[in-house]
C-alpha cells in the first residue's frame, strides 16, 4: 500500500490491541499513530518510535503538516479538546479524506454536543462503524452527507478464541450488570428491576472497576441495600485472561444502555454462548437481530437459563461474524 495514514488518537483501554494489529499485518511505514495528549503508557501501551505525541500549543503546527501531507487522517473518535476541532473545522479539505471511526459518546444525546463538533461531524465524508444504525442516526441528527464504512475496527470487537476454561456448573445463577462505573449503565434500574428475584438463588456482579468511583460507590450501596451478600462489586481492574474466567463463569447478563456501548463485553459473553439482556430500541439490538443472534428484551427479564438451540446458534453466527479474517479484510479496505 502505498497510503501515508495518519491516526489521531487518544489512549483508552481499546488503542493498544488495535496498534498491535496494525504493526503485526501491516506496513508500519504507512502509518503515523499521533496521540492528543501527554506521553504515558496506560492500558498496556508499549512506546513505539512510530508514536507523536501532541499536547502543546506550539505543537499543532506540526500536527497541521502531518494532516496536510497524509493521504487518509482517522479520526479514533472526535472526542477532541478545541485546538483539534479548530484545526479541522478551518481547513475543509482536511475533513474530505477524514475517516470518522465512531464512538457512541461523539455523537449520541446531540442536544449535548458542542457546536464545533457538530459542524464537523456534518462535514466529514468517510464514517466507520459496524452498526449501520448509529450512521442512521449520525445522517438524521447532524444532517451528515457521505459514505458508511463496515469495520469492527478495534480486537475487542471480536470473537475470541478461548482457552481451554473449566467447565462451570453453578449452584447460583450467577448474574452480571452493566460493564463499567459509567452512569450510562443505568445500574439502579436494574437492580430495581431484578429486586423480585432477591429471595432466589443468584448472585449478582457489577464490575466497576473503571469509570465514575463517586457512581460506583451509589451502586455497591444499592446493591448491598437490596441484595445483601449476594451482591459483589468488582472494583479491582483484571487482565484479559481473568476477565474471560469471569465472564466464562456468568449464566445471565443484564445491560441497560440507552445506546451502543459494551460491545465487547456483549459479543464475548453471546460467543461463549451466556443469556444477553439488552433494550430493544438500540442500535445493537437490531444488529444482532439482523445476523440471527437471539438477544434478549431488558424489559422480560426472567431467570431462565438460554435454550440450548439458541445458545449453540449464536455461538456458530459470532465466531463467523466476527472473526478476525473478516476484521483484517475490513482494514485493508478502509487502509488501501
Amino acid at each position: 500500500m502505498s497510503s501515508k495514514i495518519v491516526h489521531i488518537l487518544r489512549v483508552d483501554k481499546f488503542i493498544p490491541a488495535f496498534l498491535e494489529t496494525v504493526e503485526l499485518n501491516f506496513n508500519q511505514d504507512n502509518h503515523k499513530m499521533v496521540f492528543l495528549s501527554k506521553k504515558k503508557f496506560d492500558y498496556g501501551l508499549k512506546d513505539n518510535s512510530n508514536y507523536i505525541w501532541i499536547n502543546k500549543k506550539s505543537h499543532f503546527l506540526k500536527l497541521s503538516s502531518l494532516l496536510y501531507k497524509s493521504d487518509k487522517i482517522i479520526l479514533h473518535s472526535v472526542f477532541f479538546g478545541r485546538f483539534m476541532m479548530i484545526l479541522l473545522l478551518s481547513q475543509p479539505w482536511l475533513l474530505k479524506k477524514c475517516y470518522w471511526v465512531m464512538w457512541g459518546g461523539d455523537f449520541y444525546f446531540p442536544e449535548k454536543i458542542t457546536w464545533i463538533r457538530k459542524q464537523i461531524i456534518k462535514r466529514i465524508r468517510h464514517f466507520v462503524t459496524y452498526l449501520k444504525g448509529d450512521f442512521d442516526l449520525v445522517k438524521r441528527w447532524y444532517k451528515a452527507k457521505g459514505e458508511m464504512h463496515d469495520c469492527f475496527m478495534y480486537p475487542s470487537n471480536l470473537f475470541k478464541e478461548l482457552p481451554k476454561l473449566e467447565e462451570v456448573n453453578n449452584s447460583a445463577i450467577n448474574i452480571m450488570i452493566g460493564n463499567s462505573a459509567d452512569p450510562i449503565n443505568n445500574h439502579i434500574e436494574i437492580l430495581e428491576k431484578v429486586s423480585k428475584f432477591r429471595d432466589k438463588n443468584i448472585s449478582i456482579y457489577a464490575p466497576l472497576s473503571y469509570g465514575d468511583a463517586a457512581y460506583a460507590r451509589i451502586v455497591i450501596q444499592k446493591g448491598k441495600e437490596v441484595f445483601g451478600e449476594k451482591f459483589t462489586p468488582l472494583t479491582e481492574f483484571m487482565d484479559t485472561n481473568q476477565y474471560i474466567r469471569f465472564l466464562n463463569n456468568i449464566d445471565i447478563a443484564i445491560f441497560a444502555h440507552k445506546r451502543q456501548q459494551a460491545m465487547g463485553n456483549t459479543i464475548s459473553l453471546l460467543g461463549m454462548g451466556k443469556k444477553v439482556y439488552m433494550r430493544n430500541d438500540i442500535t445493537p439490538w437490531n444488529l444482532f437481530s439482523d445476523i440471527g443472534v437471539k438477544v434478549f428484551n431488558f424489559n422480560d427479564i426472567c431467570l431462565d437459563l438460554i435454550d440450548s438451540k439458541i445458545m449453540n446458534r449464536n455461538i456458530k453466527i459470532i465466531k463467523s461474524y466476527f472473526s478476525k479474517e473478516n476484521y483484517l479484510n475490513q482494514l485493508v479496505k478502509i487502509f488501501d
